[in-house]
């Protein structure tokens, strides 16, 4: 059995560890907060987004838009991969991760060429390493809320890939925040374009598009794009935080745990030793007594 030094330090360190634990478990807690609450202002833009596609598609305007063609046969496929940069969130990036590993054997199977972009530290450590794939991009270290440069940088380079036909579509991999208890990897397609198609409203059908309803077309659907993948990322985000979160709690529960059971085996050793004396000093009276 330990000593009760030697267990006095170990409670010492795992109470340590403890505390670092539930630090990052309510940092996680609150950035959680604030990457949903940046999602749900961004879901405004999006309805009318829709609303002003829904219409012009009616009107045949996106017919010809290049951004808008299905192509019959897709030779060649341009993924978008995120994950995280620190880690430390559970099965969060082996479930993503997974999730684009059979995004690739799919491409093997059916001989559909790919490249990818990888956003986040762990998804760039692992893409590196495959053979199957050809990395084109490598995003780490975005903010929370990844708007401006960062996140033109990727729907350039994508939009790019597919106008030029290097790419025939363009698809990105992500954990999608469905609840606190849900957090799920899944795959969207980004080019070609696509939009939900929702109820038009009197004030859409009644505006004037200037200077024309094929520029308005342009910059919406280049901002639909960008807010599809600025969806990704913030929901991705939450469910980082979430699935950290979680494994942060786990590991302070586990360290209360261990603690108690630390503690139990301290006072035992303890209890052992004194025990051990008292029979060494019974032991040494009647031995004095003979």
């Amino acid at each position: 059995m330990p000593s009760t030094r030697a267990l006095k330090t170990r409670i010492r360190s795992v109470k340590s560890t403890k505390q670092i634990t539930k630090a990052m478990q309510l940092v996680a807690a609150s950035k959680m907060r604030k990457a949903q609450e940046s999602e749900s202002a961004s879901a405004p833009y999006t309805r009318t987004a829709n609303e002003i596609l829904t219409y012009l598609a009616s009107q045949g305007v996106t017919d010809q838009h290049p951004l808008y063609e299905v192509r019959e046969t897709i030779k060649s496929r341009l993924l978008i991969v995120v994950a995280t940069d620190k880690g430390l969130a559970g099965a969060y990036d082996s479930n993503v991760l997974k999730l684009y590993t059979k995004q690739l054997l799919t491409d093997d199977k059916d001989g559909v060429a790919n490249e990818t972009i990888a956003i986040g530290r762990r998804a760039n450590r692992f893409v590196s390493k495959l053979k199957a794939t050809k990395v084109i991009a490598a995003h780490q270290d975005l903010p929370d809320d990844p708007a401006g440069s960062q996140l033109r940088a990727i729907v350039d380079q994508a939009i790019e890939k597919f106008e030029s036909g290097e790419v025939d579509a363009v698809d990105i991999v992500f954990t999608e925040y469905i609840s606190s208890v849900n957090q799920t990897a899944t795959t969207q397609r980004i080019l070609p374009a696509g939009y939900e198609k929702v109820e038009v409203s009197d004030n859409v059908r009644e505006a004037e598009f200037e200077p024309s309803q094929e520029e308005v077309l342009e910059a919406v659907t280049y901002r639909l794009i960008e807010a599809q993948v600025y969806h990704a990322l913030l929901t991705s985000r939450a469910s980082e935080y979430m699935m950290r979160m979680m494994a942060m709690k786990n590991a302070t529960d586990n360290a209360t745990d261990l603690v108690d059971d630390l503690t139990m085996a301290m006072n035992k050793a303890r209890q052992a030793a004194i025990t051990q004396e008292l029979a060494e000093i019974s032991g040494g009276v009647e031995a004095l007594n003979e």
